[in-house]
């Protein structure tokens, strides 16, 4: 009988420092296979995800809603599963919660980007949206980064420092910042994590700054202002989680940017990207960080 663990377990078995070491190893590996992804839209302004990948061990298939119209109330957004099944025998190993895996691996990917790319690396850190991908980054860049200081924006006051309390249970520094923009002078790590639905952020930011964006995913979603891209752009580097995000980065779209030639973050693991000034990682999901969550919660 396969295993199935609840959202709690299935966090608990991907820690961030691990996934990112996962991811990495999985960026290497020539029998990783990540078909195109699903994306079916549902009465109501939703979308049916369906994102299979294996290697040359297991394969999954993650299955979630996004439920935009969901924001606000008791209901999550993003609801399903990763279903782990054994390569050879087409056994159902393991079923994993969709939103937990989500969550913790999204924030590993950033954290392997900030671990190869952030010239500050130490914080202070800004994160901008305080749902759960915030807390995921908290808690990944406190534990794969020794970040001790942090500022949380959020749409509401409430939600900001429900997670500035979180953190200082941590043992971290933590405050509301009322104004994201006004506090990206003191901090080189930034990460928002929204959903996307307008501006959060319009900089500038620091020559040494890293901004992880990850809240936008469809080219019509944007958290970043196009004014913030393009300053950047011209400063530093632009890197992207994999080449699908160059039709789906709604922020570097909009602010119109050349993305076809950005590197990845198999570039970076690769060692191929180098050079100066402000980071903009810009993530957008794939079903290959699924697959490295697998592989890390198999071994757990």
């Amino acid at each position: 009988m396969p295993r199935f663990l609840d959202a709690r377990a299935t966090a608990q078995a991907l820690p961030a420092a691990a996934v990112a070491q996962e991811i990495a190893a999985l960026l290497v590996d020539r029998s990783v296979q990540v078909p195109e992804r699903l994306v079916q839209a549902l009465p109501g302004g939703g979308s049916l995800f369906v994102m299979p990948a294996l290697d040359g061990h297991i394969a999954i298939t993650k299955l979630i809603t996004f439920t935009p119209a969901n924001a606000g109330t008791e209901r999550p957004t993003i609801q399903g599963d990763v279903v782990v099944f054994d390569a050879a025998t087409g056994q159902r190993v393991l079923v994993l919660d969709g939103p937990a895996v989500t969550a913790q691996r999204t924030a590993a990917v950033s954290l392997l980007a900030a671990q190869r790319l952030a010239p500050s690396a130490d914080g202070p850190l800004l994160i901008v949206g305080a749902g759960v991908q915030g807390r995921a980054h908290l808690e990944a860049f406190a534990a794969g980064l020794g970040v001790r200081e942090v500022h949380v924006a959020s749409r509401t006051v409430q939600s900001a420092q429900a997670l500035v309390d979180h953190a200082r249970a941590l043992g971290l520094h933590a405050q509301v910042a009322a104004d994201a923009d006004a506090v990206l002078a003191r901090c080189p790590l930034v990460v928002t994590c929204t959903p996307a639905s307008q501006v959060v952020l319009r900089g500038p930011v620091r020559d040494d700054a890293f901004v992880a964006a990850v809240g936008a995913f469809t080219p019509k979603m944007v958290e970043l202002a196009p004014a913030l891209c393009r300053d950047i752009a011209a400063r530093g580097r632009i890197v992207l989680d994999t080449p699908d995000a160059r039709h789906e980065a709604g922020d570097l779209l909009q602010a119109g940017l050349e993305v076809g030639t950005l590197p990845t973050l198999r570039d970076v693991v690769a060692g191929d990207v180098r050079g100066g000034g402000p980071v903009l990682f810009k993530s957008c999901g794939w079903a290959g960080w699924d697959l490295a969550a697998a592989r890390c919660a198999l071994r757990a």
